[in-house]
């Protein structure tokens, strides 16, 4: 199977959020997620850190507008279009003020819109504490047909895959580059939509410096800090007023050349260190 879409080195340049109050959720990331508001393109918020982009519009709560990933270079960009036309994915134009020319998108099969391009020069934020945005994990109800769309139609690479007892896919981690996961999906049995976004610190130092961030505007650690098995990441998680979760992270797995691992569906797979919040 070829690994298109690694091929292009692509990674999570930015997401699109839907809000009920796109101001408050945007005053939020602004002052909690050190990611200033920098502009409004039309009704579009567009909150900008150091290598950490979130964009935020009127809609319903925890509902994703769109993902984008940016690629390499334009080879990488026009292969994976390529790849898309010969799956049949009918890839369209599409515009957001953080890409270039020549971006577009298809529609996964739970709706999500999954937007390729190439990342535009912007004045961005400078300073702050370390914390580029990382991966974005999906809530779905199928993740076979998630996992066959990523990996199989647009050349994403399975890393881990999570199973219940009898054999059911709880979780699948995928990536774009050789970071363990650039995208990941767990089961939900009563919806879709997100699960988690996530910033990577680079290392525990940095996490503890988020954890006195969060304490100083009084934002409870929801999950945290532990370790999760598949990456062997550090984590710790907070929540949004739109009730999506967050997740800071470091020291995730880089991947080259492995396997795909198993993984059981238990709390020590979610976090070695204490509870696991089990989703399904």
């Amino acid at each position: 199977m070829t690994l298109t879409t690694v091929e292009a080195g692509a990674y999570l340049h930015h997401i699109h959020l839907h809000s009920p109050d796109p101001d408050a959720l945007a005053q939020f990331y602004s002052d909690t997620m050190d990611m200033p508001v920098i502009e409004r393109d039309g009704d579009v918020i567009i909150c900008l850190g150091s290598r950490r982009r979130v964009l935020i519009s009127k809609g319903p709560a925890k509902k994703l507008a769109h993902c984008a990933f940016a690629c390499r270079d334009a080879i990488g960009l026009r292969r994976i279009h390529e790849r898309a036309l010969q799956e049949g994915l009918d890839p369209r134009t599409f515009s957001t003020p953080l890409l270039g020319p020549g971006a577009f998108v298809v529609r996964d099969p739970d709706g999500n819109q999954v937007v390729f391009g190439l990342a535009k020069a912007v004045d961005e934020v400078k300073g702050g504490i370390n914390g580029p945005i990382q991966h974005l994990t999906l809530a779905s109800q199928d993740i076979g047909a998630i996992e066959r769309f990523y990996a199989g139609m647009l050349g994403f690479a399975v890393s881990d895959r999570v199973r219940s007892d009898d054999g059911e896919v709880m979780t699948c981690f995928m990536r774009s580059n050789h970071e363990h996961h650039t995208l990941a999906c767990f089961l939900h049995r009563d919806r879709s939509g997100i699960d988690h976004h996530s910033y990577e610190a680079g290392d525990f130092t940095t996490i503890r410096d988020w954890c006195d961030r969060f304490a100083d505007r009084q934002i409870k650690l929801i999950w945290g800090p532990g370790r999760h098995a598949p990456g062997n990441n550090i984590f710790i998680f907070i929540v949004d007023p739109d009730g999506n979760w967050i997740e800071v992270s470091a020291e995730l797995e880089v991947v080259y050349d492995r396997p795909v691992r198993e993984w059981p569906h238990v709390e020590r797979t979610l976090n070695m260190w204490g509870d696991g919040l089990m989703r399904a």
